[in-house]
């Protein structure tokens, strides 16, 4: 039976990257966030090359409100990215500790 490819958002890698950089450990960032070295490996590559565009595209609109509701929802995506990054690694400490 085949295993089904996983797919990240273009954030997910990311974060992903940011973090392997700010750890300057891709190893460690990987087994985290159970993927694999070499994945992580082209994803720096790419957003050492602008494959990866840090800003997330916006829509093109002057209304006030629609402007924060998309930066609020950006936000919103960027905490839920980070509280699943830190239950990974609270659940990997915590099989160590046992």
């Amino acid at each position: 039976m085949r295993k089904e490819r996983a797919h990240y958002s273009r954030e997910f890698k990311i974060k992903a990257v940011e973090l392997s950089n700010e750890r300057n450990s891709l190893i460690s960032v990987a087994e985290e966030l159970h993927i694999s070295r070499d994945t992580l490996k082209r994803w720096k590559s790419d957003y050492n090359s602008g494959k990866f565009s840090k800003e997330v595209p916006s829509i093109k609109n002057n209304n006030k409100e629609s402007d924060e509701i998309i930066r609020l929802r950006r936000e919103l995506y960027e905490v839920k990215l980070e509280r699943d990054i830190l239950k990974k690694a609270v659940s990997i400490f915590s099989k160590s500790d046992r």
